[in-house]
């Protein structure tokens, strides 16, 4: 018993020894008994490690043994060579930046595997969506569409075709189709080798109507204010943009009738499958109805608060009206005083009359630069090349008080002026401004020293607020010295100065749509001036012009316009009248065509003398496109020694123009010939300038 468990002692510590240092010999298939042993049984028997006598004792370790069989050169083989500190500390560096690993240029013959694929084309076809009218929309925003055929990969393609997908679901939704589906699929196309068909099928299934339409909100005045403001109704079907619209115009109309703080929630729609509606409820915040009360103000000031309510159309204890808010806001900005402006309604918790609570508005001014330097330019045959320029500060005297001081050069023009300038003063719209002027002036007509002092009151359109309805007052003194024909018949000259004093009133109806481009609609102005010349003896007199334009739009890009001009001086002869006071025509605001001024009676050198009445007419064909445009025009005209216009011996230009538009009005530039050209008249006349021509 004791030899039989020594042996099978022995055996397991042989095959433990065997399976840890995988003897090569035992990996090996067993040999055929044929052949010689690989190892005798003898030495097998001797390399076996002596056992202990006693059963119990502790096996030997498998290391003890390999250290006794094995030879010692084998224990000591000698081991590579261990790593440099350097190249230690070079493994131990962090790796580098993706971005840093430079690419080696590609080798010889790289150049065919890196060749561009060619383009992946495909046609794109709809189906389900004309039937329902939405065809245009969804390609109009479709991505497949977008890509005009042309992709880089089917990969991309494929992509494009779900886009569309969510897209024809979010349109369908958008027009009460909510049980639509969509779906986009890729197959080749059969008439065309290498084409992809992108084809999206879609199925609207039913449109989806309203159903009942239900208004949370508390009682309003008048009682039906929110719901005769949601323009919805029952059966109507549920279209996003209808729906949005509706509730803009509750959240619009309701500051409109006094609620300035009114607020509208966020809608919900029960749809019901079966009958195809959706039941509609939309929660309104109205909050107290208000009246005006005051106006405060804050920030880098133009101007006070009083000043503010002299702009404002409101006054305190009418029903809030969000749209006289407004009007305020764009008459602040209308100043020109402000870099930014804001008008808030502000809750004040005061009782007003009839169960209402009073309103404050405040205003949040950040005044902008004050000073402004402007120029034009301009030139006309018979008139030669002018420059104006002025330098403004538009409140040295607040509250919007200007001074502006303007010149003059030109090449039969020079001059120098100062202006006052006071906008809503004491009353919105009203302008009073004082003027004192030196001018020189020096045409074929006449030339003239002047000195002029006038005041006017006036109100008058601006670009933001064109007026239907203008008007100007006030009063002219002149002080001229002047060199002009005595003797048409010799041509004779003579210098005079004349004392002259006038009060101009003007009236003006506009109902055109635009005031420094005018598509549409009619202008009308009509101006009176008595003066009186004071030059020997005092010789009173009176001048009238009355001008008429409208424009007609043929097409949006085509407008025909049109003008007329009759004016008149009764009461004196008109070598009474100082030259530089006469009528005359001619020239880019009157007849184009002809010479500043030389149109109607001359003297025996044929320079002009001037008149007393005038008929003149023009119209225009003018085609806009972009930024530019292209006009053809004609104009007639004639100045008359008599008082009365007398609609004869008229004379007639035509000609051509180009215009550039910009932000503030067109860039014109005219060309014209005269009709029936008369010896000494130009061939042709370059007019350029600032607006339309009328």
């Amino acid at each position: 018993m004791r030899a039989t468990q020594a042996t099978h002692a022995r055996h397991a510590m042989i095959l433990a020894m065997l399976a840890s240092i995988g003897s090569a010999a035992f990996a090996q298939p067993t040999a055929p008994a044929s052949e010689p042993p690989i190892l005798p049984d003898d030495q097998f028997e001797q390399s076996l490690p002596a056992l202990s006598d006693d059963p119990d004792a502790p096996l030997p370790s498998v290391d003890s043994y390999i250290e006794q069989q094995m030879p010692q050169a084998d224990m000591q083989r000698e081991l590579p060579p261990a790593t440099e500190p350097q190249a230690q500390a070079e493994l131990s560096q962090p790796l580098p930046p993706l971005d840093s690993v430079t690419v080696p240029d590609a080798v010889a013959g790289d150049e065919n595997r890196q060749e561009k694929l060619p383009d992946v084309r495909y046609s794109l076809k709809i189906e389900g969506l004309d039937a329902i009218g939405l065809e245009d929309e969804f390609r109009a925003a479709s991505t497949l569409a977008d890509g005009k055929g042309r992709a880089d990969t089917t990969a991309m393609v494929q992509a494009r075709a779900r886009e569309d997908e969510a897209l024809a679901v979010r349109l369908l939704h958008s027009q009460g189709y909510y049980d639509a589906t969509a779906l986009a699929s890729l197959d080749q196309a059969s008439d065309k080798t290498g084409m992809l068909d992108a084809i999206v099928n879609v199925t609207p299934g039913k449109q989806y109507r309203l159903g009942a339409i239900v208004i949370q909100a508390r009682p309003t005045v008048p009682e039906a204010l929110i719901r005769d403001s949601l323009p919805l109704k029952t059966g109507d079907p549920i279209i996003a943009e209808r729906v949005e619209g509706a509730e803009a115009n509750v959240a619009l109309k309701l500051p409109e009738m006094g609620y300035a703080f009114a607020k509208v929630g966020a809608r919900d729609i029960l749809l019901d499958g079966e009958t195809v509606t959706g039941d509609y409820t939309l929660p309104v915040d109205t909050g107290p109805r208000g009246r005006f009360r005051g106006i405060t103000t804050a920030g880098k000031q133009a101007f006070d608060a009083e000043h503010i309510k002299v702009i404002s159309r409101f006054r305190k204890g009418e029903l809030y009206d969000s749209r006289k808010v407004d009007d305020l806001r764009k008459a602040l900005v209308a100043t020109g005083l402000f870099s930014s402006i804001g008008v808030e309604p502000v809750r004040t918790n005061a009782p007003a009359a009839e169960d209402t609570e009073y309103v404050d508005l405040h205003v949040e001014q950040e005044a902008g630069p004050p000073r402004t330097l402007a120029g034009e330019l301009g030139y006309g045959t018979g008139q030669g090349f002018r420059a104006e320029g002025t330098w403004t500060h538009r409140n040295l005297f607040p509250p919007e008080g200007a001074l502006i001081a303007g010149v003059v050069a030109g090449t039969q023009e020079q001059g120098v002026s100062g202006t006052f300038r006071r906008s809503n003063a004491g009353k919105r719209d009203r302008t009073f401004q004082a003027a004192i002027n030196l001018n020189h002036q020096k045409y074929d007509a006449y030339e003239a020293f002047t000195a002029g002092l006038s005041a006017s009151i006036s109100r008058a359109s601006t670009p933001i607020f064109q007026k239907r309805w203008t008007y100007s007052y006030g009063f002219e003194i002149l002080l001229s010295n002047e060199k002009t024909t005595i003797d048409p018949a010799t041509a004779a000259t003579d210098r005079l100065t004349y004392f002259i004093g006038a009060l101009p009133v003007q009236l003006g109806y506009d109902r055109s749509n635009d005031l420094l481009n005018p598509t549409s609609g009619f202008r009308a102005t009509l101006r009176v001036s008595p003066e009186a010349s004071l030059q020997g003896d005092v010789s009173p007199y009176g001048r009238a012009t009355f001008d008429l334009s409208g424009y007609y739009p043929v097409t949006d890009a085509i407008v025909i316009a049109a003008r007329t001009r009759i004016g008149t001086i009764g009461g004196v002869a008109r070598d009474t009248i100082a030259p530089s006071r006469r009528i005359y025509a001619g020239g880019g605001g009157s007849v184009r065509g002809f010479g500043y001024q030389q149109l109607g009676p001359k003297d025996i050198n044929d320079d002009p003398i001037g008149g007393r009445s005038v008929n003149e007419f023009a119209v225009e064909g003018r085609y806009r496109f972009g930024n530019y445009g292209v006009v053809a025009f004609v104009d007639a005209g004639q100045v008359y020694e008599s008082s009365i216009p007398k609609f004869s011996d008229i004379r007639y230009g035509v000609g051509i123009g180009g215009r550039f538009y910009t932000n503030f009005g067109p860039f014109r530039a005219d060309i014209a010939m005269p009709i029936n050209r008369q010896p000494g008249e130009s061939k042709f006349a370059l007019y350029v300038g600032i607006g339309q021509a009328f």
